[in-house]
């Protein structure tokens, strides 16, 4: 579809346009961190700064009811119970905008996962169904960006519906599904003329940034070769304090906990994150926990995103480069190094 261009100041018409019907999440300044949180009157969009959290809450939400239930007695045998039980389907429509390509490409890990031939979510189905992401194309890198390096670039489309690029004056449009062209067609948007070819600069210039891709490609096969060394993972976990920040800022990352929550005969079921790096994870009721040590947990989050998903998926890296893991890490673990060096240790070993 054709480079359409929407100016600085038409945004907030737009997107004002689009919340007459949906729940748009737009990123604004947070007592000092980005986060996603619903248009409101006060609330400026922030572009200019890569939101902390990823915007997957909208799709998989950190706390969300999947039913309530009720016990009822039958009154003519007091003895016995029923339980109704109520679906609660998400219903709202929304919009996420100005998540960055990383942000949105992270939405194609979940949908491997939660949607496909065999199994449905109809929680997260639905969510992504309802959901559309207008992204926006990076115009900097930071140091901790390796985008390129998993199969994706600061212009990446894939999860989107709708591509921005930051030029003079305002931003180009291009849609990447039917319903984002749908998006395109309010009056704010003109022709994008000789703004088109100035995007495509800025995605050159902006991709030139990263440099030479490293090449992960023999990653799985590396990480499960250095499996069972504990003194190399042991010295890879040394740092980490398993705080589980680089989980719940993380766009691909997707475990979690079920529990139910009573009060007296009505209650709710509630799907809540939970991070792998954490003790109580894998923590079973007879005391045993086959991840006892912060390196246990460490080699099962690494090999998780590097090689047992790409041996699932059809190679695909469950990993968008996106660096929040690394860059929020308050014991600057890099998962970057962690790999090569599993990579380097792996083919050392292969050589003996």
């Amino acid at each position: 579809m054709a480079c359409k261009f929407i100016s600085n100041e038409d945004i907030t018409l737009w997107l004002e346009a689009l919340a007459k019907d949906h729940v748009v999440f737009v990123p604004v300044d947070d007592c000092g961190s980005v986060t996603f949180r619903p248009l409101a009157e006060g609330r400026k969009p922030v572009l200019d700064r890569v939101p902390v959290r990823s915007p997957k809450e909208a799709v998989f939400p950190q706390n969300e009811t999947l039913l309530l239930y009720k016990y009822e007695k039958d009154l003519e045998d007091p003895e016995h119970s029923t339980v109704r039980i109520k679906e609660t389907l998400p219903k709202e429509r929304a919009v996420v905008f100005g998540t960055r390509p990383c942000g949105a490409r992270g939405m194609t890990v979940f949908d491997r996962v939660f949607d496909n031939e065999r199994i449905r979510d109809p929680y997260y189905a639905t969510r992504r169904e309802n959901t559309l992401f207008i992204t926006l194309a990076c115009n900097k890198v930071e140091s901790t960006c390796f985008c390129h390096e998993v199969g994706s670039g600061p212009a990446d489309t894939a999860g989107s519906d709708v591509l921005l690029t930051p030029v003079q004056g305002g931003y180009t449009a291009e849609a990447v599904t039917e319903r984002g062209g749908q998006m395109l067609e309010a009056s704010v948007f003109a022709d994008g003329g000789n703004k088109c070819a100035e995007a495509e600069e800025v995605k050159k210039a902006t991709r030139e940034m990263l440099g030479e891709a490293h090449d992960y490609s023999d990653a799985p096969e590396k990480l499960l070769a250095v499996f069972d060394d504990d003194e190399f993972w042991e010295e890879q976990a040394a740092g980490c304090i398993s705080c589980g920040a680089c989980t719940y800022l993380c766009p691909t990352c997707y475990c979690f906990n079920i529990t139910d929550e009573a009060t007296g005969t009505t209650g709710k079921r509630l799907r809540t994150w939970d991070t792998c790096m954490s003790f109580q994870y894998t923590l079973e009721g007879s005391g045993h926990n086959p991840r006892s040590t912060k390196a246990k947990r460490l080699k099962n989050r690494v090999n998780h995103k590097f090689s047992y998903y790409p041996d699932t998926y059809e190679k695909n890296i469950a990993c968008c480069g996106c660096g929040r893991c690394i860059k929020s890490c308050p014991a600057s673990v890099d998962i970057r190094a962690i790999v090569k060096a599993a990579q380097a240790r792996g083919a050392k070993k292969e050589s003996k």
